[in-house]
């Protein structure tokens, strides 16, 4: 019979063994190699089974067990200097506080709000790249002792759980989470009970969440829940499960990721008396609701719509994952209107705001369409793309709000993902990097360079133990997924001998949409079968990764790459392991040789898998896409060359021939290249050359700092700045914008005068600009004047701009006059202009607004 409810319960410790309960409810063990080993050693085999989970453990072990280990005063030590040891990880100060007691201006506080969060396979609450990328984000804000606040949705069955039918289809199942056996508590008030959250819903209805607290280090991460008996049965399933459902169901789930997340917010730091964070940090525009909500907050403080939206870009970052515009969440307006709306022109979910400014702040050229994107980056000061590739694919891709600017002058910046180094570094490597130059290798960005002094030899034989290691996984769960496929344990004694320690091994796991190219690999065939083959330099290719239940193109590709791995002649050399997760993830990192990457050129926003392979010694073999466009430097691995400009078709065929080319020529070359000593120097000088130089920059702590020093101190003063005074600044900036508005449209440069150009000028000659400039109704100090130099094209368009600042002159014949005087920056066709932009101490920048006025005629 089917249990009504499932639920946990632990086994009760022993008084000297309370210690154990601390340390598993702290998500630190997740990447604390001492704690991971302690629950390993109270019984290895349920270890195992429990899938490294350590309440499992608690909840499954003997108890006699437990009474044997609390006699063990060995164990007893071990777990009282562990418990000893986090805390002191807990208190100690870090970067962060040394930061703020040298005298930096940093924020009290920052909020970081992401649809999915990847910080454990205990808390399957991701399902690829943006959840792994936040969960890092999380452990590298607790290593770097950063004032950081979690905030997302706890879902019921995860993503889902992925196994192969017997002609290789991808099926899919959702288990159901139980929250108390997980590693979370819930938030309570003073007397004991669940804190709820309320969000209105249409027809007066009101959907409730409870928070769930996971510990991640220094870091609480906030998770709502709807599952509760409080809601219609419908509002409990909100949470059910993360990317399901249609449009109507996923924008409750927006709205409560950000309406009921800042909500939330509040509810923690009142009952845990923590300070209310100074920046809010939008991860994707899942949550970007949560800028309205923000507005709603100070909208009943007495602030006006324009003064409160000023006050919440000012203190908002949003960081965009999405390098086409497909990617991106858009709603009907008509959902957006019944959710948001009353029936009339203001809004009942959220009291206080007009419709019209709700629906204008996710405007785009659709207007049925309300773009999430769109709604972040004008309720953020700040953005920024993922790599400095995607940064400038931002740049283009958004240029529609800065209408009159250049792409490259669009105000997205970029931080390049990182990955937390202690989570998916194995432990070999950390133990290393411990004895060789310190633990905070792995957090800091120095230090590296002492992998120098490790011998050859040592490097190859970590190498090929972490290869032989991911062997024996992959076998192991290759027999597995054929038992679930039908197989019979007589068929199965090939996979004793499946993949070998001492072949190649080449990495390739990922999400599966289409762009990513799961089956390049597959284009040529036979050719593929005869590297797999070769007799005396053969590769072996293991292959994970889910596609979205909805997407039966992401199957096929799935099922394509299966078939072509059941054939008997191949099948020892080629893998497709299902259920990809963080669990299998690190044997892949640790044991290729190669990490694969194919993606559509510049379809991948940064992609960190193979940052997490070049922390273990893999060398990356990747189109130049993503991070691998700015950190390729020709010794850490391959590009794989780029067939721009010509059909899809075509430029597969040109791109797989190429990965082909480079396997045969240069990879496995380089790796069966052997000394008289066994080792192959080449490939062993370019895992230390990676190591080295990539190490320090693909970490998630110097990602972390970077978004602290660039982003969230500028954000925090900035929010500082428009509070102050009782929201002065934020009432000034908003009244500016509006006299900019009024005016901006009479705004013109009438006339443009040039002195001093020879009749034949070279680089550096000096040249004399003035330019008259009716203002509109606007003064001097509200604008900032520039004369723009650039090369010119056959359309008499700059390229290769130099602006230059021209200082104010004064009125004549009531036109206000501007003057620069500067040398030529460039040569070649030259040419130049005079524009106007608004200015205004508390923007970000003068392109912020979006306005720029030129001469009144060509």
């Amino acid at each position: 019979m089917k249990a009504l409810r499932r639920f946990t319960v632990r086994a009760q410790l022993p008084a000297r063994l309370s210690g154990l309960a601390e340390l598993s409810v702290n998500l630190r063990w997740s990447w604390h190699t001492p704690t991971l080993e302690l629950f390993e050693s109270i019984d290895p085999a349920l270890w195992v089974s429990g899938e490294r989970d350590p309440g499992r453990i608690l909840g499954e072990v003997d108890p006699d067990r437990l009474s044997a280990l609390a006699e063990d005063d060995g164990f007893v030590r071990r777990v009282d200097e562990l418990v000893e040891d986090l805390h002191s990880y807990l208190d100690r100060p870090r970067w962060f506080q040394k930061q703020v007691d040298g005298g930096a201006d940093l924020p009290s506080g920052i909020a970081y709000f992401s649809m999915e969060f990847g910080v454990s396979e205990v808390l399957p609450n991701y399902s690829g790249g943006l959840g792994i990328l936040a969960g890092d984000h999380l452990k590298a804000a607790s290593d770097l002792g950063l004032p950081l606040i979690g905030v997302g949705l706890l879902y019921r069955s995860g993503y889902f759980r992925q196994s192969l039918t017997a002609d290789g289809w991808q099926a899919e199942r959702y288990p159901s989470l139980d929250p108390q056996g997980l590693p979370l508590r819930l938030l309570t008030d003073d007397a004991g009970a669940a804190v709820l959250i309320h969000v209105a819903m249409p027809a007066g209805r009101v959907l409730r969440a409870r928070i769930w607290i996971a510990q991640v280090g220094r870091i609480p991460l906030l998770l709502l829940d709807s599952d509760i008996a409080d809601n219609d049965v419908d509002l409990r399933g909100v949470t059910d499960r993360l990317y399901g459902g249609d449009q109507d169901h996923r924008i409750k789930q927006e709205i409560l990721a950000g309406v009921g997340g800042v909500r939330a917010v509040r509810a923690f730091t009142q009952y845990e008396n923590l300070p209310a964070p100074s920046v809010f940090h939008m991860n994707e525009g899942h949550a970007g609701f949560l800028g309205l909500e923000r507005i709603r907050e100070l909208r009943s403080d007495g602030l006006d719509f324009d003064d409160a939206l000023a006050a919440v870009r000012a203190s908002t970052v949003f960081t965009t994952h999405t390098p086409v515009p497909a990617g991106i969440d858009r709603f009907p307006a008509d959902l957006v209107r019944l959710y948001f709306g009353d029936g009339g022109s203001g809004s009942s979910l959220l009291p206080g705001l007009d419709m019209d400014r709700i629906l204008a702040l996710g405007r785009e050229s659709d207007p049925a369409l309300f773009n999430m994107a769109h709604m972040g980056l004008r309720s953020a000061q700040r953005a920024n793309g993922v790599s400095l590739l995607h940064g400038r694919v931002s740049r283009g891709m958004f240029d529609e709000l800065w209408p009159g600017f250049d792409a490259d002058e669009v105000p997205i910046g970029s931080v390049t993902n990182g990955v937390h180094a202690p989570t998916w570094a194995s432990p070999r490597w950390l133990d290393l990097a411990e004895r060789v130059a310190g633990r905070e290798l792995m957090e800091e960005a120095r230090g590296w360079e002492k992998l120098h002094e490790v011998p050859a030899s040592e490097l190859w034989a970590t190498r090929n133990d972490l290869r032989g290691e991911l062997v024996s996984e992959i076998r192991r769960r290759l027999r597995a997924s054929c038992l679930e496929r039908g197989s019979t344990e007589a068929e199965l004694a090939w996979t004793d001998e499946a993949f070998s320690p001492d072949v190649l091994t080449v990495g390739f796991a990922r999400r599966v949409p289409t762009y990513k190219r799961l089956t390049l690999m597959l284009r040529d065939p036979e050719r593929l079968r005869a590297l797999l083959l070769d007799p005396d330099r053969p590769v072996q290719l293991v292959v994970a990764g889910k596609s979205h239940p909805a997407d039966d193109a992401g199957k096929a590709l799935i099922q394509q790459i299966v078939r072509f791995a059941d054939r008997h002649d191949v099948r020892h050399r080629i893998v497709f392991l299902p259920d990809y997760d963080m669990s299998m993830a690190r044997y892949l990192y640790w044991g290729c040789d190669v990490w694969l990457n194919n993606p559509l050129r510049p379809l991948e926003a940064c992609g960190t898998s193979g940052m997490k392979s070049a922390l273990n010694g893999g060398l990356n073999l990747s189109i130049r896409d993503g991070w691998w466009d700015e950190m390729y430097d020709g010794r850490n691995g391959w590009a794989i060359p780029t067939a721009d400009g010509v059909d899809d078709a075509r430029r597969d065929d040109l791109e797989a021939a190429a990965l082909y080319e480079l396997l045969e020529k240069s990879v496995l070359p380089t790796f069966y290249e052997r000394g008289t000593d066994g080792i192959p120097e080449r490939w062993v000088d370019m895992v230390r050359h990676t190591l080295e130089t990539l190490g320090p920059k693909v970490l998630a702590s110097r990602m972390v700092r970077d978004y602290t020093v660039q982003y969230y101190g500028p954000a925090s003063r900035a929010g500082h700045a428009v509070a102050a005074d009782g929201w002065a600044g934020a009432r000034a900036l908003a009244g500016y914008r509006r006299r900019v508005d009024a005016a901006w449209l009479a705004v013109t440069v009438r006339d443009v005068e040039a002195e001093g150009l020879p009749d034949t000028p070279v680089l550096g000659s000096a040249l004399t600009l003035s330019a008259g400039i009716d203002l509109g109704g606007l003064t001097p100090a509200d604008v900032t004047v520039q004369a723009v130099f650039g090369r010119v094209d056959s359309d008499e368009q700059l390229h290769d701009v130099v602006t230059v600042p021209m200082t104010h002159r004064g009125p004549v014949d009531g036109v206000d006059r501007f003057a620069a005087e500067t040398e030529l920056p460039l040569s070649g066709a030259v040419g130049y202009t005079v524009r106007v932009l608004p200015h205004h101490e508390l923007l970000a920048g003068d392109a912020e607004l979006g306005k720029v006025a030129g001469p009144a005629t060509v």
